[in-house]
């Protein structure tokens, strides 16, 4: 692709195309924004799991075409992120398609199990969480939550704002 000698195009394959499907990636996220590799929904996760994929692919190709497919699809990932958050935004039934609701695991230090169970938390990684958290007493532990994208908030202190909470399902 590079050079005739197989290990020196390997190394420079390895090396240059991984280096320009970053590029692509900065470039990318420049033009769409922030939001690009956040992690808000599910649906970003994947987008972050695809693009990293996708990068490994073109870093490994061993053709300009199979390259510049792999950079064609990272764009086409960022188009349909791009249109799938506008959607969300200006689309209440594509938002509750797109997105899962988060949900209660503990309220008022007190845990839910029938939650717990639906969700499949472990109590002992809950429990995790709340050191985390620096939780030292349960009693003073308002809400933990488990958030769209899978990570858990611990709300704890000596009260609670009633609107952080307002869309939180309770199971």
């Amino acid at each position: 692709m590079f050079v005739d000698n197989t290990w020196l195009d390997i190394a420079l394959r390895g090396v240059l195309l991984s280096a320009a499907a970053i590029f692509w990636i900065v470039l990318l996220i420049r033009i769409n924004g922030l939001r690009s590799l956040s992690k808000m929904t599910n649906f970003d996760f994947v987008m972050t799991v695809a693009l990293g994929s996708l990068v490994a692919g073109a870093a490994q190709t061993s053709d300009w075409k199979g390259f510049a497919q792999a950079m064609v699809a990272m764009a086409g990932l960022f188009l349909v992120q791009y249109t799938a958050a506008r959607l969300r935004k200006s689309v209440d039934a594509a938002e509750s398609v797109m997105q899962n609701e988060p949900v209660f695991l503990m309220r008022d230090g007190k845990f839910l199990d029938d939650a717990l169970d639906k969700t499949r938390v472990a109590k002992s990684d809950l429990i995790a969480k709340l050191r985390e958290a620096n939780a030292l007493d349960l009693s003073r532990v308002r809400a933990v939550v488990l958030e769209t994208t899978g990570d858990v908030s611990v709300l704890h202190g000596e009260g609670l704002d009633e609107t952080l909470i307002e869309n939180v399902k309770r199971l």
